[in-house]
């Protein structure tokens, strides 16, 4: 993912009672959020997230069902090798650079960490087409970890709102870590990657049907 810089005037930071407020209500909407992306696995969830930068979910998920079922470790993917696998993806944006990296990322994994993903940071990162965002999301929805990724819904959400405002994705997630209370970190990204895709849009915001408009700081509510 490019950095993303905001370009409007940004939006105080809500107050905790504020934050406590807003992500009790998208808790009581939807208590156990989930990502998007189909997977099995937590190689095939790096895969999939790897794949959808640039791309929805939908496309991503179209494109997989049928590679998953296939290629869904490391061994097997560098099996069906980066001819057969563009031939699966050719309909995600960028997947001649994309095959090339998964095919490599699977090497890795293969040779240095026995077929199995890390639960390290650092480590995902070092894998090839694997950026922060990426690392975040696998560290979140696989292995539990209150890692917030951080991507244009989320940046946009953020600094309408007040939730977490940031002049970049790294001041956002910083402020998802230091102002959303702890018992909610683990589903954070979650709830506001959902309302920034189906109600804090970007052109014509939902305001008149916003679950959290009571405290949200953006000043050219739409109904």
């Amino acid at each position: 993912m490019g950095r993303i810089v905001v370009q409007t005037p940004m939006a105080k930071q809500l107050d905790y009672h504020a934050m406590r407020a807003i992500f009790t209500r998208f808790q009581q909407a939807e208590p156990e959020p989930k990502g998007e992306l189909e997977h099995v696995n937590a190689f095939t969830l790096v895969v999939a997230v790897a794949l959808s930068a640039q791309a929805t979910d939908v496309g991503v998920n179209k494109a997989t069902r049928a590679l998953f079922a296939i290629a869904d470790t490391p061994a097997k993917m560098l099996a069906l090798g980066e001819e057969r696998l563009m031939d699966h993806i050719k309909t995600i944006g960028l997947f001649r650079n994309k095959a090339r990296n998964v095919i490599k990322l699977s090497q890795i994994l293969h040779e240095q960490y026995g077929g199995q993903v890390p639960s390290s940071r650092a480590a995902l990162q070092s894998l090839p087409g694997v950026g922060r965002k990426t690392a975040n999301v696998v560290l979140n929805m696989w292995f539990g970890q209150p890692a917030q990724a951080v991507d244009t819904h989320i940046f946009r959400v953020g600094n309408r709102s007040g939730i977490c405002p940031g002049r970049d994705v790294d001041v956002v997630e910083r402020a998802i870590e230091d102002n959303v209370p702890a018992e909610f970190q683990h589903h954070a990204h979650h709830w506001l990657i959902l309302h920034g895709r189906y109600i804090c849009v970007a052109r014509k915001p939902k305001c008149g049907i916003c679950p959290i408009r009571e405290w949200c700081l953006y000043e050219e509510k739409s109904e």
